[in-house]
């Protein structure tokens, strides 16, 4: 009789027995079906794109074998390397897509276990001749292989999809910087086949795409537009795509490091008005000093920006507030001036005050002498009322006093005010502190106002 040892050792072997016939079962039936799947792929890659069915300098046909090749575009918006306001221009890294239809790649799909076969070579297929019209530099990624791949789909779908680095041209309008909004467009077209061999259409759901958390750092992309862009030359039309990619400038930044600081050395421009009118020193150096600073951020502001024939909104800012620093300069000019012109009138009136002194000096003295001169002749001369006041005046009659009523002269309040200050000089100081930052705000108002304003009117239609 076997023992219970036995009996487990004969179970444990018919276990270990029937797990290696599963394993070689699944062996059998998954192994060589998913090598064939690959001996498969290869075969048809071969069969579809081999030189004796496939060529591929020839055009797929269009639709029912006739018309031209219809190619859907999409692309991905990656990143937005750079806008550049001097060179205007701006670097931008895309996912490109291409899809059309070719009948030569058509294949079975084995019942679907073959949903579509990659490559990795463009040179294996025929491929739009696509080309970005306003391109400056570019260059594909090969790191740590080049960034493409084609798919083959079994209805003769062609998928192309590469990751592009671009630099394009972007006219700009200046004239609201940097109240702007800049219109940068990338332009698709293709280069040697017409719109009769080649069509270019935008995929019809999500044409363009934009990665979440795009980041600029001192614009936003608000908004994209699509568009066609066909263009007829002397060898035919050609059918061209148009991306209008929409830039809102960050004002914030301009705010801090110009308009901020243009407004302050404006403000400490007017610092002049409150020193005394004898600190030639130290009102010279202040309003030199402010005006040098001022022409430094202009010149500053300038070289961020290119040459443009028309003036910009900028422009006007710092135009007007160098006219303010420059203005309280020559205010002190004429301060100066007023002061010393003050001096001398004083001392003229001085001056007139000592000769009428000594003149009627010397008149008293000579009445005095004639007098003199008189008493001692014997003759004396009396001086009779001509008026007689017996009886209370003339005719015995009491004659009522006369009495004339003027009325005051209407004072002038501002007048009064300056009246207060007794030189030219103190007074132009006194009108400058407050005709200045008078002047100034109402600048800022219309200003701010007219560009604002301006601003929502160019964004109106779009």
């Amino acid at each position: 009789m076997p023992s219970m040892s036995d009996t487990g050792s004969e179970a444990a072997a018919g276990v270990g027995r029937l797990s290696a016939l599963l394993l070689l079962l699944l062996t059998l039936l998954c192994g060589p079906v998913s090598a064939n799947f690959r001996e498969r792929e290869k075969q048809i890659i071969d069969e579809i794109i081999g030189p004796a069915n496939y060529d591929k300098r020839i055009r797929p046909a269009g639709a029912n074998d006739t018309g031209p090749a219809v190619v859907h575009i999409n692309i991905m918006i990656r990143n937005v390397q750079t806008i550049s306001d001097v060179k205007m221009e701006y670097s931008i890294q895309i996912t490109f897509r291409e899809q059309w239809k070719d009948q030569r790649l058509t294949f079975d799909n084995m019942q679907g276990r073959i949903q579509y076969l990659t490559l990795t070579e463009t040179e294996m297929v025929w491929m739009p001749d696509l080309f970005f019209k306003n391109e400056k530099e570019g260059h594909f990624h090969n790191i740590i292989l080049p960034n493409l791949y084609i798919r083959i789909y079994p209805d003769g779908g062609v998928l192309y999809s590469i990751r592009i680095s671009l630099t394009l041209s972007c006219p700009m309008n200046l004239k609201l910087f940097p109240l702007d909004r800049q219109q940068c467009q990338l332009l698709m077209a293709s280069y040697g086949w017409t719109t009769e061999d080649l069509v270019f259409l935008w995929k019809d759901v999500e044409p363009v795409q934009v990665t979440k958390n795009l980041h600029l750092p001192r614009f936003t992309l608000e908004k994209f537009i699509t568009d066609y862009c066909n263009s007829k030359t002397n060898t035919g039309e050609y059918s061209c795509l148009r991306v209008d990619l929409v830039f809102k400038r960050e004002f914030s930044y301009y705010l801090i490091q110009y308009y901020i600081p243009c407004c302050m050395l404006v403000i400490v421009s007017w610092v002049s008005f409150w020193l005394d009118q004898n600190a030639v020193p130290a009102r010279v150096s202040l309003g030199v000093t402010t005006l040098l600073t001022m022409s430094t951020q202009t010149s500053s502001i300038n070289n961020t920006l290119p040459p443009v024939s028309y003036t910009k909104a900028i422009d006007v800012w710092t135009g007007v507030c160098l006219t303010f620093v420059f203005g309280a300069l020559l205010e002190f000019a004429l301060v100066n001036y007023a002061s010393r012109s003050d001096k001398h009138r004083e001392k003229l009136k001085e001056k007139l005050k000592e000769q009428k002194k000594q003149w009627e000096m010397e008149h008293a003295a000579a009445l005095e002498a004639a007098l003199q001169e008189a008493g001692e002749d014997g003759h004396t001369f009396g001086m009779k009322p001509l008026v007689s006041r017996h009886n209370g005046g003339m005719g015995g009659d009491k004659s009522r006093p006369c009495e004339i009523h003027l009325a005051a002269p209407r004072q002038n309040c501002c007048r009064t005010w300056l009246s207060k200050f007794p030189t030219r000089s103190k007074r132009i100081d006194v009108i400058s502190r407050i005709t200045f930052p008078i002047v100034f705000a109402f600048f800022n108002m219309a200003y701010w106002s007219t560009y604002l304003f301006t601003e929502e009117e160019e964004d109106g239609p779009k």
